[in-house]
């Protein structure tokens, strides 16, 4: 055994025995402990295998930062993949699993890529898998996404947990509560802020938690629960652990997410598993504090090797040695303090490896220094078990069975960077420091580049009071307590080592060396981004947060510049990862996104209706009766009926706006490209909208009820774009004309009664004259109904039967609906859905955005007299001129009809001559909408045919590769059904 469990020491509970499973084994940890630190206390060091090699791996770190020990936790709907183990809390009945590695952890196939490795280099990818081509599809590519990843997701059951977002507000956050964080939110307190201090920590203090140190007479983690005893009896701070700061956005809002029952192996069903929080905050304070860094040498990522502080932070956090016998490779301080502090609990130094000369730090006792040397390589297969140093040109091993290592310091400024801020190097410090920033979002302690526990708790206090003072208020003088045993500070950088024997890694989990970055450069991938891409470092789930700043400094060197001239990779949110879960909340299966059911869907589910998502809303698809066991028997039926005699349909989904004022007709005959000028009050008419690049953008209609007064209607997927897009043009290019409208389609109900029986019926509701003569097509006016409220009739038709819309307020939509159905019986009505108006809007030719995608003009859809060429200037207009606007084989809007009218064909599927080969240069088109026509009892279709009107009674192939059909058709005209128009005029 060389891992253990020291006899005392660590703030876990000893107390309190907790019982776990790691890869089905079971072991036994304390209350406190982290997966990690209760594993290494039984001698668990390999825990993880890497992403490209497969090299065994082991802990690195002791926190969010850690690449190697990613672990899937938690069985079926909860499992979990990549959780750190160093940050996993322990709870009785945690179960985890490793990753990457078959078919054990100890034994991993994939480690044979080991000795691949010299075909495997950084950017192999892009060189191999090339040839032969048709290896792509059946080999490369199902090799490569089986190879790609770590853990694996759980698919086959569904998370039962809950989860949810909540708002702050705040006059100050303070982000990290180790000895900065506590100091500035314990200033800011005692001033009267309103202070909300997060941390991603079970336990709040940081650092103090794995320190020897006294502070004020007390131990350091006891000086810590001192100052969280006292901001928790503050009413005006809230303490958040278990929470972490992802990012930073606009107008001083941040995102966190809190672990609110992750360390529990039954959560309990009325509470959150993870909450996310929008922090709103006056004043922010970053006490994030810094990020040891790790030295790149030979070896250095055998299980056992792992940051000084690290290995400090589990002696004296969690009562656990590294080993028994510990080397330490440093270049500043902090190795030094690890040293001490694992001599002082009986841990024997088999060294201290020091790459400067003539360092004053002062070893424990007994304890060997060998200084001017370097580690040049490590021995061990599944643990360390010698490291071999060069110092002089001589070669000595010294046997050890961890190492500990310590690279310098980078504060953890990522947050500060999230809106495009880049990080400052210091040649001081070594380090990228925080950028000065416009807003009100300081870096303090050991985040902004300060060493020393005095400064840091010093600095905390400022930037605390400071905040006060800006917002108008003050806090009480700092008085520093007294500190014993504080740790020394600096370091002198040391990027890499040159005479390394073996791979000196600088990505863990990548598997990313030093060598890697050396190929990139020689590639022409120098730049710090490029690199990225091409090595992957900095591309694992830690984002760089170890790795990155190595990898900086070793690319500036090998091209002759420093650090402040390559820079680093963005920094963007998330700092961690946040689960899919937390990011939606409760918007999930039934609630992913807000539903919306129309004034009439009481109506339509009383009357049976089979529901369809359409974008946001619900939408009656069809109206089973008894007997009908399929949609299309449902469907042909009431096409037939409204054709026959007549029908009911829930049209109250179509965007409605009404638009008013003095320039209300030449802002609309602005928007529209036909004329909307001259509309008479009281009638109707149908009209397209243009995109400035004069592309069809949406259609509906124009109903004038006044002067100054007109209601417009947009399809149902475009209702809110087609505002948007009045909005913008009335605010930037037209902001002089006197017009005002608003959206109103929560406010009507509106329902179409279609068919030849459909004037009878509505006769019989409405107290106005409806004849021909007296409401003739294309008529929109308000009308009174008998014993109902006051409402609109629109006579216009979707279906190309006499049809009227009937508009009501929203709260009498039902009744009324209910009413039309029930005078309507004697005369044979239905009600019909989205279904049978599909069918016969494709019987009559009219189009919707199956049609209207975005990439035609009106002339494409048969619309070209739509497009005014008197008016002097409309949206779109400038741009219908182009040479491509107007070439001759342009894809035109026409119709199919099947040769054997027996055989069915879907839309999507391509137009090709016939006897062509398909190809994309042989595509003729496409088509864009099919249905079964029971008027004419086969199928027929749209599609956009190249110069498709100039071939009517041509026959194509409809070739549909995915569902390997080819069908013969003829193309047609638009209009299947009554070309004439003499129902619709009826």
């Amino acid at each position: 055994m060389t891992a253990y469990r020291l006899s005392t020491g660590g703030v876990v509970d000893r107390a309190k025995s907790v019982g776990f499973r790691f890869d089905g084994v079971a072991y036994k940890g304390f209350e406190g402990d982290t997966l990690a630190s209760a594993l290494m206390a039984n001698d668990q060091l390999l825990l993880g295998r890497s992403f490209k090699y497969h090299r065994p791996r082991g802990v690195v770190t002791a926190g969010v930062s850690e690449p190697n020990a990613l672990v899937t936790i938690g069985e079926g709907g909860r499992m979990e993949p990549n959780v750190r183990a160093t940050v996993a809390e322990l709870y009785e009945g945690l179960s985890a699993v490793s990753q990457n590695r078959w078919p054990s952890l100890k034994f991993d196939i994939g480690s044979v890529n080991s000795l691949l490795s010299p075909f495997l280099s950084a950017g192999f990818y892009y060189k191999t898998f090339m040839w032969p081509k048709s290896f792509w599809e059946k080999i490369y590519e199902p090799f490569i996404r089986k190879a790609a990843g770590l853990g694996k997701l759980s698919i086959g059951e569904r998370d039962p947990d809950n989860y949810e977002k909540s708002w702050a507000f705040c006059d100050l956050l303070v982000i990290g509560a180790g000895p900065t964080g506590l100091m500035a939110a314990l200033a800011a307190g005692r001033a009267g802020l309103k202070v909300l201090i997060a941390d991603e920590s079970a336990r709040l203090g940081g650092s103090l938690l794995a320190s020897r140190t006294s502070i004020g007479g007390e131990g350091a983690a006891d000086y810590a629960q001192t100052v969280i005893t006292e901001l928790a009896s503050m009413p005006n701070v809230t303490v958040l652990p278990r929470a972490t700061v992802f990012g930073w956005f606009d107008d001083m809002v941040f995102g966190a997410v809190e672990r609110v029952q992750k360390h529990v192996a039954q959560p309990h069903a009325d509470r959150a598993v993870e909450r996310v929080w929008r922090i709103a905050a006056k004043r922010a304070v970053l006490a994030s504090g810094a990020e040891e860094r790790p030295l790149v040498f030979g070896g250095n990522d055998l299980p056992g090797v792992m940051t000084a502080s690290a290995m400090r932070t589990y002696a004296n956090r969690y009562g656990v040695a590294a080993g028994r016998k510990v080397a330490v490779f440093a270049n500043g301080a902090s190795g030094y303090e690890t040293a001490r502090d694992l001599a002082a609990r009986g841990v024997e130094i088999a060294a201290i490896i020091d790459s400067r000369v003539g360092a004053s730090d002062v070893a424990p006792q007994g304890a060997r220094v060998v200084a001017g040397a370097q580690v040049v390589d490590t021995s061990g297969k599944l643990r360390i078990k010698s490291a071999t140093i060069e110092r002089s040109g001589y070669m000595e091993t010294i046997a050890c069975d961890a190492l500990a290592m310590s690279g310098g310091w980078s504060p953890i400024i990522h947050l500060m960077c999230h809106r495009g801020q880049r990080p400052v190097w210091s040649e001081e410090k070594a380090a990228f420091l925080a950028p000065s920033l416009a807003e009100p979002f300081f870096a303090a302690g050991g985040a902004s580049g300060l060493e020393g526990l005095g400064a840091c708790l010093a600095d905390g206090w400022k930037a605390g009071a400071e905040a006060a003072s800006s917002l108008g208020l003050s806090a009480p003088a700092y008085v520093r307590p007294d500190i014993e045993g504080e740790a020394g500070e600096g370091f002198t950088p040391l990027w890499y080592v040159a005479g390394s024997k073996s791979k000196a890694f600088v990505d863990f989990q990548n598997d990313v060396h030093v060598a890697d970055l050396g190929l990139a450069l020689r590639e022409g991938y120098g730049h710090v981004e490029h690199a990225k891409r091409y090595t992957t470092n900095g591309m694992a789930t830690d984002q760089g947060k170890l790795s990155g700043v190595n990898a900086a400094a070793i690319l500036a060197g090998m091209q002759g510049v420093t650090p402040a001239q390559t820079g680093t990779t963005t920094f963007r949110p998330f700092y961690t990862p946040v689960t899919f879960g937390a990011l939606a909340g409760a918007a999930r299966f039934e609630h992913a996104q807000p539903i919306r059911v129309s004034p009439l869907h009481g109506w339509a589910k009383k009357n049976g209706a089979k529901m369809v998502e359409a974008g946001l809303w619900y939408r009656s698809s069809w109206f089973p009766r008894d007997g009908e066991t399929s949609w299309r028997q449902s469907c042909d039926r009431e096409v037939i009926t409204v054709r026959e005699k007549a029908g009911v349909c829930d049209v109250s989904t179509l965007g409605k706006i009404e638009v008013m004022g003095p320039d209300a007709a030449e802002f609309l005959n602005r928007i529209y490209s036909n004329a909307m000028l001259k509309l008479p009050v009281g009638k109707a008419r149908y009209g397209i909208m243009l995109r400035e690049d004069g592309m069809v953008y949406d259609d509906g209609t124009v109903s004038r009820f006044g002067e100054n007064h007109f209601f417009i209607t947009t399809t149902t997927a475009y209702a809110g774009e087609v505002l948007t897009h009045m909005e913008f043009f009335h605010q930037t290019v037209w902001p002089e004309l006197d017009v005002r409208f608003v959206t109103v389609t929560d406010q009507w109900a509106q329902m179409s009664v279609v068919g030849p029986k459909s004037r009878e019926i509505l006769q019989e509701l409405i107290v106005d004259d409806l004849s021909d003569a007296a409401f003739p097509f294309m008529t929109a006016r308000a009308v009174k109904m008998v014993d109902g409220p006051e409402a609109r009739l629109y006579r216009i038709s979707f279906s190309g039967e006499l049809a009227y819309e009937l508009g009501v307020p929203a709260g009498y939509g039902e009744a009324v609906a209910d009413a039309v159905m029930a005078v309507g019986a004697n005369h044979g009505i239905c009600a019909y859905g989205v279904e049978a108006l599909n069918v016969m809007r494709i019987e009559k030719g009219h189009v919707t955005h199956a049609e209207l995608d975005g990439r035609v003009t009106a002339d494409d859809v048969g619309l070209g007299k739509l497009v005014s060429a008197q008016k002097p200037d409309f949206v779109g207009k400038r741009l219908l001129d182009r040479y491509g606007m107007k070439a001759a084989d342009r894809h035109q809007l026409v119709g199919l009809v099947p040769v054997d009218p027996k055989v069915e064909f879907k839309s999507g599927a391509h137009i090709l001559k016939v006897g062509a080969t398909p190809s994309t240069v042989a595509d003729q088109g496409w088509v864009s909408s099919v249905c079964y026509s029971p008027a004419l009892g086969h199928m027929i279709g749209l599609a956009f045919v190249k110069s498709g009107r100039e071939r009517m009674g041509e026959k194509v192939v409809v070739w549909d590769k995915l569902r390997g059909q080819e069908t013969e058709a003829v193309i047609s005209s638009t209009v299947f059904f009554d070309p004439e128009n003499k129902k619709l005029h009826a």
